[in-house]
């Protein structure tokens, strides 16, 4: 049974009675000189965003959409052993030769040599010129033991392709820094704001330094105003002027607005994007826009009704409409009719403590935020209030 391992990443892994206990993040290999290398298990990632590692042994079946393991997992972080090598992580994309030929690694396949002993037999690769793919065997390969100053990106690109930002995050993060700087730069620019916007600010911060001012500015483009001005109050303050001044004014405009509010207030951590519609607008019309598929469904369980302009800082706060109430209201109904009146706003200096009592005392999900002119500014979610109630270093926490 031949199995290629860029297939592997995000595959399901369930235990001996069928429960899912994680999911596949890379496959650990190690290195022989003259021999094929064998596999020594895999790298599973569960809950809460913890790596373990899985023996090869352990593993009793491998199909489309699931690995099935025996035994108990170890629930130890893993950490790679120096002999040790990431076959996703770092040997897609390297550049080795075949019969003198230099060709560039798009997949790798292991294979089941004898019972419960797995070795990477068979190399994927293309010529870079003319993308002409063909697998080979291993011994026909050389190249492997060289270190690479520029490997390329696009083999782990794709194995990350059907991924969640959060977890091609946690992908990037555990990967060595010139590896994951290889890959941000290959990113699209929309791919690589959502991706950021789930990393440690150290990781970000490192790897928007290394794309240049105008692909920065880009990047924060495509970013969630709140999410870009988190990033920005990170950064040294002249970094920071530089790229809000090469951000399309559009786009900067409600990121400066977001800097001028304290970080831990509502209006520091607000979305400034909220779904806003006039009071004339239909319950269809509101259906329509929180279907939309970029949206959180924090941001996407309620409409917020002004009037016009309708987008912030908005006319009159008119009201929320929640979107139970949306779907048990005929289509044609207007939204001026369908809003909640037991729900007050709370104003941008409010802390992070008070949106939270509030958050937890109407059991919502979001809350609009209206300034002191009764315009909406923004809303804030409850997952804005976590990313900034947790410790700072919540998204590295994999041992605990």
């Amino acid at each position: 049974m031949r199995i290629f391992v860029a297939r592997l990443p995000g595959t399901p892994v369930f235990d001996p009675v069928g429960d899912q206990i994680g999911r596949v993040r890379d496959l650990v290999a190690g290195l022989r000189p003259g021999r094929r290398p064998n596999v020594h298990g895999l790298v599973v990632e569960v809950q809460p965003r913890r790596r373990v590692f899985l023996p090869i042994t352990r593993v009793r079946r491998i199909e489309a959409g699931a690995v099935v393991f025996s035994g108990r997992l170890n629930m130890r972080r893993f950490e790679q052993r120096a002999s040790e090598t990431l076959v996703v992580g770092e040997l897609l994309d390297l550049s080795v030769r075949v019969g003198g030929e230099p060709v560039t690694v798009y997949d790798v396949a292991m294979e089941e040599v004898k019972p419960s002993t797995w070795e990477i037999t068979k190399v994927a690769v293309y010529r870079r010129r003319r993308r002409d793919p063909r697998v080979v065997d291993w011994s026909e390969v050389s190249g492997f033991d060289v270190l690479q100053q520029d490997q390329g990106a696009a083999g782990l690109i794709a194995a990350f392709a059907s991924m969640r930002a959060a977890d091609v995050a946690s992908a990037l993060h555990h990967l060595p820094a010139k590896r994951r700087v290889e890959i941000a730069r290959a990113l699209e620019d929309d791919r690589l704001a959502d991706v950021l916007e789930e990393l440690p600010p150290d990781d970000q911060v490192g790897i928007l330094g290394t794309l240049g001012p105008e692909r920065a500015a880009h990047v924060l483009e495509e970013m969630g105003p709140d999410d870009a001005a988190d990033l920005l109050h990170e950064l040294p303050d002249e970094q920071a002027t530089e790229l809000l001044a090469l951000m399309e004014p559009g786009e900067a405009a409600p990121v400066r607005r977001l800097l001028t509010y304290p970080e831990d207030s509502a209006g520091g951590v607000m979305t400034s994007e909220p779904v806003i519609l006039p009071p004339s607008s239909t319950v269809a019309e509101a259906l329509a826009q929180i279907r939309q598929q970029d949206l959180s469904p924090a941001v996407a369980a309620q409409v917020y009704v002004s009037r016009p302009p309708t987008e912030t800082p908005t006319g009159t706060y008119l009201g929320v409409a929640h979107f139970q109430r949306l779907l048990r209201e005929p289509p044609s109904t207007l939204l001026g009719a369908a809003l909640d009146p037991s729900i007050d706003p709370i104003r941008p200096e409010f802390t992070l403590i008070e949106v939270t009592s509030y958050l937890a005392n109407y059991n919502l999900v979001a809350a609009p935020v209206v300034d002191e002119l009764g315009r909406l500014v923004g809303a804030v979610t409850v997952d804005d209030v976590l990313d900034h109630l947790l410790p700072e270093d919540w998204r590295e926490r994999d041992d605990t």
